[in-house]
């Protein structure tokens, strides 16, 4: 993004499936907010 002519860092939405250890087991970068629920819930689901 650009503000006042300097190029600036966005929000950068992650998310992450931890397991009680605290491994993670599977994570997304640069997720958009619409249907991301749906792929994350399957992955859970899958586990």
């Amino acid at each position: 993004k650009s503000r006042n002519g300097e190029d600036k860092m966005g929000i950068v939405r992650s998310t992450f499936i931890i397991n009680p250890d605290g491994d993670i087991l599977n994570s997304w970068d640069k997720v958009a907010v619409g249907g991301h629920v749906d792929e994350v819930l399957e992955a859970v689901q899958a586990l």
